[in-house]
């Protein structure tokens, strides 16, 4: 096939265009530049975004022997990812950029402009696999498992995606960069959002929403210390709430909630986290036909977070998972993914955005 291989300027992209030029197929690299400036996202070799991830991926399209194109979508993914991530915040709301990232950048944009220009597929160096029977499973390095962020693909995208790395681990993807030469090789890996360029996550959503301040409360609704923005919470946070009175049992609180509409934050005990039933909205299927019962599963409530035994129920555009056990920290704006546990791997069934 004629194949388009998205090169961030990691390991992982590097290795996976040199496996599918190994696989017979005519591939092209592409990197995708992200950054509107990209001096203010993340440098020292993150594996994303960066003007050295660009010459990364240039040099290891060098070696491996194949043509190589930069592709600007800074304001696509300003307007797709950032902008979403801002307004997320802003609504209470928890939200993961990367699965957005996939969601609307990697296999919508590049993959429809891929198409248009006569690419049969597109090749990523996502750890997940991807079988002759089209179903997404979980990689063989379960550490590295990326089905998660990658359950919200369609499936027309995914019969047009190509997971070359998801029968490896990572250190044998390291390994095999070394073998073929690939300055890459050990790059260390991206772990923080690529446009806060200092980590800061507060400091930027402040710097775009401005200061708010506003109550922290308790379950009873008794005010127990203030804040500059609801915005910087996320549930299940524990540290930094800076609360001016002490519990009465003198045990931590975390957060349970923001209500943007109030501006306010509650918190309360770890054991009033708990949630057993999960509500989320625009579900995607691609596990097989779109089931009209219960599905008994496991579930997936955030990225590398525990799986948990679960039913879960379609209605139209909502999706109801019934936990078996109870999880702490569930956030709106997360992704619970179903999986069917199977022989071959754990298959991804679908996904859906948590609301409450």
């Amino acid at each position: 096939m004629r194949v388009l291989a998205a090169m961030s300027g990691g390991v992982d992209s590097a290795v996976a265009a040199a496996r599918a030029v190994e696989a017979g197929h005519d591939v092209t690299g592409v990197h995708l530049a992200l950054a509107r400036n990209p001096q203010t996202y993340r440098t020292g070799a993150r594996g994303c975004c960066t003007l050295e991830d660009s010459r990364d991926a240039r040099r290891a399209a060098d070696v491996i022997g194949i043509p190589f194109y930069v592709w600007d979508m800074a304001d696509r993914f300003h307007e797709d990812v950032v902008d979403d991530f801002v307004a997320e915040y802003a609504a209470g709301r928890t939200p993961n950029p990367c699965l957005r990232c996939n969601e609307k950048i990697k296999f919508a944009a590049v993959l429809d402009r891929a198409v248009a220009l006569g690419f049969d597929a597109v090749v990523t160096g996502h750890h997940a696999r991807l079988g002759a029977d089209g179903l997404l499973r979980r990689s063989v390095d379960l550490a590295k498992d990326q089905s998660y962020v990658l359950a919200v693909l369609t499936r027309e995208q995914l019969d047009r995606s190509i997971f070359p790395l998801g029968d490896s681990t990572k250190a044998q993807v390291r390994a095999e960069a070394a073998e073929r030469g690939l300055a890459v090789a050990d790059k260390p890996d991206s772990h923080d959002i690529c446009f806060i360029a200092d980590g800061d996550t507060r400091g930027f959503l402040a710097g775009r929403l401005g200061e708010a301040p506003g109550d922290v409360v308790d379950a009873t609704g008794a005010v127990v210390g203030s804040h500059t923005g609801a915005y910087a919470y996320t549930v299940g946070q524990r540290r930094g709430l800076h609360l001016d009175r002490p519990a009465p049992d003198g045990r931590p609180r975390y957060v349970l909630s923001i209500t943007p509409k109030t501006n306010t934050v509650t918190v309360g005990p770890a054991e009033a986290l708990e949630v057993s039933d999960v509500h989320a909205l625009r579900p995607v299927w691609t596990g097989g036909a779109r089931p009209d019962a219960p599905v008994e599963c496991e579930v997936q409530l955030r990225a590398h977070g525990d799986v948990v035994p679960a039913t879960v129920a379609l209605d139209g555009d909502r999706l109801h998972a019934e936990l078996r056990r109870p999880v702490r920290g569930v956030a709106a704006g997360q992704a619970v993914v179903a999986y069917r546990p199977d022989p071959a791997g754990d298959v991804v069934l679908g996904s859906a955005t948590i609301t409450g």
